[in-house]
């Protein structure tokens, strides 16, 4: 049995022991602040069950919960208790481990990132500092200031030499914040709100004490946030970083294949960017002919057209020396980097990833009666072969994928329609994902990773707002960039 905390919403702030527990356990009781994505390495058999608590909403209360935590682990199972933030800090991690101490339940606790410290770094804000601010208390927001029979010593608060963090007070910030200035706080201390912090969405309000709930209210902030107070919080235009990087406040669909997507998602996810994956298309491989490897050597030219087929051509063949003489062109820059990856380096690539620039550059390779090997999706413009075939090389066509559609769940078609950009990275990512339901809302910027990727928005009655320069992933990322920064 497990308490784990899963950090403050940044998925990469995750603790490598809290990935290794999810990834083994056999029943996971979770709460509403996790990750995005923290369950995603969580066994198929495994038991789920959210247990998690909304505002006027329970799931289930405390004590059912513990309950349920012995109930599971008296049965012989691996459960994880895995909350936001850290379990011992306001998540009644506390009273969890009492009640399996007094069942005599063996437990462990994996501490996580809370979010008082994770939040203000995000948002610039040091919680200690040599010159201004030498402690820092945690305190829970959701103590009323105005009952006299609270825990909290509000008058000792306001003396408090330091950095006060306030967690879960956005409701009673008002009440909060004339309780610390009448108990003698000063009400020109510097105060600020960070909203959602480290999560793509994050904003950061600042203003003196006695004005912050004020400031607050006009901004529209709602939970999850903490307060800071103290002269730290004022530190936050000067350090502020995550709400200056480039792509901070856009929200910026990816429909390319899963398997696919990860790479773009981090690119766009680190510049600032909240992704939305919405895959349109999935790789369905399709058997290799299993005489293939033993032939490779014969063509004088192997033609690969997609990343997705030079990935699966060299997963057929027993080692990438097979390719040893023989001439290889890759489609754009995209198929070249796969195939670098994989050890080979491409002697034909054209600088647009288009068959019309790789027929121009093949026009200077010798083809006439030579064996050629084009390895492709099993639907495909006919332009290569037939500009090969003219010249008079033997060519032969390897089908080795289709592209099939990814039919978009209800989630995901409702977060498409938050979308500030969509990316298409195939014409058969733009086809796709109308034919699955998904519709990018009016307002998005449509951009293409080249012109046959366009030519498809078009004829679909898309608006194609931006199109990449180079026409590989970098290049979209650019392009996206520089409309962004306009």
């Amino acid at each position: 049995m497990y308490l784990v905390g899963a950090g403050p919403g940044d998925p990469g702030l995750m603790t490598r022991r809290s990935l290794e527990l999810i990834a083994q356990a056999d029943a996971i009781l979770y709460d509403r602040l996790i990750p995005p994505g923290a369950l995603e390495a969580a066994r198929p058999d495994a038991e789920l069950r959210y247990v998690g608590k909304r505002p006027g909403e329970t799931a289930l209360a405390q004590e059912e919960i513990n309950a349920l935590l012995v109930k599971l682990a008296r049965g012989g199972k691996t459960v994880v208790r895995l909350k936001g933030g850290d379990p011992f800090v306001f998540g009644r991690g506390g009273e969890e481990a009492e009640a399996l101490a007094a069942a005599r339940v063996p437990f462990g606790v994996v501490p996580g990132v809370t979010a008082g410290v994770a939040a203000s770094a995000y948002a610039g804000i040091p919680v200690t500092h040599r010159d201004s601010a030498s402690a820092v208390a945690f305190v829970t927001g959701h103590e009323d200031p105005a009952k006299r029979d609270g825990t909290l010593d509000w008058e000792a608060l306001a003396r408090f030499p330091g950095t006060l963090v306030l967690y879960m007070g956005i409701r009673s910030l008002g009440s909060i914040a004339e309780r610390l200035v009448s108990a003698g706080r000063d009400p020109d201390e510097p105060a600020a709100v960070v909203e959602r912090g480290t999560l793509p969405g994050q904003r950061t309000v600042t203003a003196p004490l006695a004005r912050i709930a004020e400031r607050a209210a006009e901004a529209t902030v709602q939970p999850p946030a903490i307060t800071v107070v103290g002269p730290v919080s004022g530190l936050h235009e000067t350090l502020a970083w995550v709400e200056r990087r480039p792509l901070h406040g856009q929200v910026v669909a990816v429909t390319r294949a899963r398997a696919q997507a990860s790479g773009l998602a981090a690119r766009l996810a680190a510049l600032g960017a909240e992704v939305v994956e919405t895959p349109a298309i999935r790789i369905q491989p399709r058997p290799l002919d299993p005489g293939l490897a033993e032939r490779i050597g014969e063509y004088s030219l192997v033609c690969l057209t997609s990343p997705n087929g030079a990935r699966l051509l060299l997963d057929g063949l027993r080692d990438s020396r097979e390719l040893a003489g023989v001439a290889v062109a890759a489609i754009g820059p995209g198929t070249a980097a796969e195939l670098k990856r994989r050890g080979v380096r491409a002697d034909i690539v054209p600088e647009r990833s288009v068959a019309e620039a790789l027929v121009e550059e093949l026009e200077a390779v010798p083809v006439e009666g030579r064996r050629v090997l084009l390895a492709r999706a099993a639907e495909a413009r006919e332009l290569l072969p037939d500009a090969l075939r003219a010249r008079g090389a033997q060519v032969d066509v390897e089908a080795l994928y289709d592209t099939v559609v990814e039919p978009l769940s209800e989630e995901q078609r409702e977060a498409l329609g938050h979308a500030t950009y969509v990316t298409f990275t195939s014409s058969s990512t733009v086809r796709f994902l109308l034919e699955a339901g998904g519709t990018p809302p009016e307002a998005a910027r449509i951009v293409s990773i080249g012109p046959i990727t366009s030519a498809a928005a078009r004829d679909r009655g898309l608006t194609v707002h931006v199109e990449a320069r180079r026409h590989d992933v970098d290049g979209l990322v650019d392009a996206i960039l520089e409309d962004a920064a306009r």
